[in-house]
């Protein structure tokens, strides 16, 4: 996955609280195992109402979502990390999150912070007229307008982000120390990689 270091642009100033994973990504468009083309169906019922912050053309592009509290309740689908992504989402701003929307936006690349309502509130404010930027490495947010909040983040995950790492990556990571494990292996327990035979053959 890509790194994820500094972003910085338009937030859309969402702010509604509850919003489930079907709301993110209604259930009809689960039918691909494609991360690809999912941004077309990412928070349809939303975008479907006359004035929504999503087709407001000052936000086209923006890579930050400030959303309300218990972002991404509901059900575990994972395509709600993909849909946001093809959106073009990197992050998310709100009180709390699920903790499955949690996991599946770190996997995924996204970050996702947790600030008091205050202050998202005042990042709400802020998001209509100018752009925000977060700041992994020093876990903060700051604006134009002089606002630095900070935030917590599990000192893994961050790494994970910075580094650009998903499971598979942090597995190759690794690739030197199991390559000399396997060698180690083979050296004193020969049998494991020996081929398998059949009834037939051992009989």
């Amino acid at each position: 996955m890509d790194k994820v270091s500094t972003i910085e642009g338009r937030a859309i100033p969402l702010g509604l609280k509850n919003i489930d994973t079907d709301v993110i990504i209604p259930a009809h468009w689960l039918k691909t195992v494609s991360r690809e083309g999912l941004g077309k169906g990412a928070f349809e019922t939303i975008r479907q109402t006359p004035g929504n912050p999503f087709d407001v053309e000052d936000f086209a592009g923006a890579p930050i979502l400030i959303a309300g509290d218990n972002f991404g309740c509901g059900s575990s689908r994972e395509h709600a990390a993909w849909a946001m992504l093809d959106l073009g989402l990197r992050a998310v701003i709100a009180p709390s999150f699920s903790d499955i929307f949690a996991g599946n936006a770190f996997k995924n690349g996204i970050l996702a912070v947790e600030l008091p309502q205050e202050q998202v509130d005042r990042l709400l404010e802020v998001a209509k007229v100018s752009p925000i930027t977060i700041d992994l490495e020093n876990q903060v947010v700051t604006t134009p307008f002089q606002d630095r909040f900070a935030f917590d983040i599990d000192p893994f995950r961050k790494l994970c982000l910075l580094e650009g790492l998903d499971e598979i990556g942090l597995t190759l990571k690794r690739d030197e120390a199991i390559t000399t494990h396997e060698e180690q292996r083979a050296g004193s327990l020969p049998w494991l990689d020996a081929p398998q035979h059949n009834r037939r053959d051992a009989a």
